[in-house]
């Protein structure tokens, strides 16, 4: 017999300071003790945002005046499936309380969490909120302007840029029957990478690059066709819930994998290999695809709702459109410029 499937609306309702709401399960409810993010069922004749508004107001006593919706996910239970759709909610009037009597505590979104035991629900988005909103990638084309490279980059870890990726399609090509280039290209991904981690960021490193320099930074950012690729060695039953990479990109535990997409079929290669997140565009125009026209906000939207994890926007992105990225389903912006100061 199938199980039953429910769908529910579920509020990160996100403080100033990063901190998301949690509430403790009331003793005569299912899952009793267990820690939760606010949120319920969606009724019939309901949307999801009016389905949000109705569980925090009589869950929390607060009216959510500003929300966006942000990763659809579905998770097995032993009794039910559940698809939960996660609203980030940011503006709300009133003071959040316990209306059903359970206790509140506001949580820093990392994983794992400072509370035990929490629905296994809960735990993928607080370890998607731990990613950056700013995607930086390289461009330094050869080694002459690895040095300008460097000071670049770190201008943009000092302005908070957390999260890197060394993505070298043409130095890769010059290299790659050169030894002297090749070396030099290896150089320039490790003083990428340790510039980094001395600032706390992590480093990712293009696809395009050999597979045994990628177990040496933070993960890998897959492009659309080698995400197609590994997607069928995968190995069967890989479950996208699990907090692992896929095995068969042989890279550590908790290893970062990124993959680009640009349609359906390069999200479904992105959810078998059980993705960190995803990036898709290019969404405006931009001038690494000339003549070409973006995806737009809207078929990004479609396409991030589908996605079932953080999606980056790249193509046409920098600080200023990271708003509006939001507000169409993105986790964060990617790019080569200007994400982040002069770079």
């Amino acid at each position: 017999m199938s199980k039953p499937r429910i769908h529910a609306a579920v509020g990160l309702i996100l403080r100033e300071d990063g901190k998301v709401l949690f509430g403790k399960r009331p003793e005569d409810k299912p899952w009793p003790g267990y820690w939760e993010l606010p949120g319920g069922k969606v009724e019939a004749g309901e949307t999801v945002s009016q389905a949000l508004r109705r569980e925090l107001k009589e869950e929390l006593d607060i009216n959510v005046t500003h929300s966006t919706p942000w990763i659809e996910y579905v998770h097995e239970y032993p009794k039910n499936i559940v698809r939960l759709s996660f609203y980030k909610v940011d503006a709300w009037d009133g003071e959040e309380k316990g209306v059903e009597g359970q206790e509140l505590t506001w949580l820093t979104p990392n994983w794992p969490l400072s509370v035990d035991p929490v629905l296994p629900a809960a735990e993928p988005p607080m370890r998607w909120l731990s990613l950056p909103n700013r995607y930086l990638l390289s461009h330094i084309g050869d080694a002459a302007h690895t040095d300008a490279w460097l000071e670049r980059l770190e201008t943009s870890l000092e302005d908070g840029i957390q999260l890197v990726q060394f993505r070298e399609p043409a130095w890769e090509q010059l290299a790659a029957n050169d030894a002297e280039q090749r070396d030099m290209l290896h150089q320039a991904w490790l003083a990428t990478r340790e510039l980094c981690w001395k600032y706390g960021a992590r480093c990712l490193i293009n696809s395009v690059h050999p597979k045994d320099w990628w177990s040496e930074g933070d993960g890998v950012q897959l492009r659309a066709s080698d995400a197609q690729h590994w997607a069928t060695q995968a190995q069967a039953g890989l479950k996208a819930d699990t907090a692992h990479a896929d095995p068969v990109l042989g890279l550590p535990e908790k290893a970062l994998v990124g993959v680009s997409a640009h349609n359906s079929a390069d999200l479904e290669a992105a959810i078998q290999l059980n993705a960190s997140f995803i990036v898709v565009g290019h969404v405006l125009p931009t001038p690494s695809h000339p003549g070409e026209e973006g995806l737009g906000w809207a078929a990004f939207q479609e396409l991030a709702w589908q996605a079932g994890r953080p999606v980056f926007a790249i193509g046409g992105q920098s600080n200023a459109t990271l708003a509006e990225a939001t507000e169409h389903g993105a986790h964060g912006i990617a790019g080569i410029r200007h994400i982040g100061h002069n770079a």
